[in-house]
């Protein structure tokens, strides 16, 4: 039995989560009706205006873009989930810490920050199929560290890396939306089809050894999750708490998000969804979550590169609602 005193202060914040600003994304939908162009021509981009507005409080603008990236690895990977070894976390972390990722590029490209947050690499979490990964005092600090992380921007903008983490992110989709392995596993960083059947066999076999224990959503993100995915959910919560919107990006996000989203429906109006992954599982919680990516191209790739690419949208959708004149009348 866990004493549930650490994660009192999460549940209290999650009781207590503050409204967007309606007004502030009213003022900038009458901006651009009045702006020199046919009304709504520019689709999404001006929702993304709007929402920028709402949950940041003030004018849209996004001058400190940050795209934060958490790694994390499991003790399940031992089980044959992945193709790469669970070293492989490490090297993509200092391949981005040296500039030579997919993702260093991306935020080049768009003038936007970067941070990666080695989430004790060294200590994989405990084997979910026959362990809780974490215990509930590691499971709150850990999102309590994520909370910590998003200071000094004013667009958080979520990613990970994490050998095995799509099986991990699966397990959660399934503790909190039901179904087995087969519907939430994919093929994840290259998996052919004898490991994705072993993926699937292995997040039955954790649901079933925490069966009876998954009905409060914290208790399944650190039973059946990692820290990767404590970290991200204590990110969303603070940068809510600090007026911050925030772009979601890879399974773990989603899988991280769809725990906040069970403990409250509002959880998640301060967030998009940067793009539509090829992933199956990711898809069908994006549907399940009711959220539409600004993005689908194709990427499997993960490291917050389509956070990265629409914080390029969100930048271009402020400087519209901004600089765009007014239509003569």
């Amino acid at each position: 039995m866990t004493s549930a005193l650490p994660f009192d202060d999460i549940r209290n914040l999650m009781s207590h989560l503050p409204a967007g600003d309606e007004a502030a994304g009213e003022g900038v939908r009458a901006q651009f009706a009045k702006a020199e162009k046919p009304h709504g021509s520019l689709g999404r981009l001006e929702d993304l205006a709007a929402w920028l507005a709402v949950w940041s409080g003030r004018p849209p603008a996004v001058n400190r873009p940050l795209v934060a990236i958490f790694a994390g690895n499991h003790g399940v990977a031992r089980h044959g989930i992945s193709p790469q070894p669970m070293e492989a976390t490490a090297r993509a972390v200092e391949l981005t810490a040296a500039g030579g990722a997919a993702i260093n590029q991306i935020c080049l490209a768009y003038d936007v920050g970067l941070k990666v947050f080695d989430l004790a690499l060294h200590l994989p979490t405990e084997d979910i199929t026959q362990d809780a990964a974490l215990d509930e005092r590691g499971c709150a600090a850990t999102m309590a560290f994520g909370m910590e992380a998003i200071s000094g921007t004013d667009l958080l903008c979520i990613g990970d890396l994490g050998v095995g983490n799509t099986t991990v992110a699966a397990t959660i989709l399934a503790a909190i939306y039901g179904g087995g392995g087969t519907g939430w596993v994919g093929q994840g960083c290259g998996a052919d089809a004898a490991m994705v059947a072993q993926k699937a066999r292995v997040v039955d076999a954790a649901l079933s050894f925490h069966a009876g224990h998954l009905r409060d959503p914290l208790e399944v993100l650190r039973r059946v999750g990692g820290r990767e995915f404590a970290a991200i959910a204590g990110a969303i919560v603070a940068a809510r708490m600090e007026k911050i919107p925030v772009i979601l990006d890879g399974f773990a996000a989603i899988a991280a998000a769809s725990v906040l989203k069970a403990m409250n429906p509002r959880a998640l109006d301060h967030c998009v969804i940067a793009q539509l992954s090829p992933e199956p599982g990711y898809r069908r919680a994006v549907e399940l979550l009711g959220m539409t990516p600004l993005l689908d191209l194709g990427m499997a790739h993960g490291e917050g590169a389509g956070a990265a690419l629409a914080a390029g949208l969100a930048k271009a959708a402020a400087l519209c609602s901004s600089g765009m004149a007014a239509a003569l009348r």
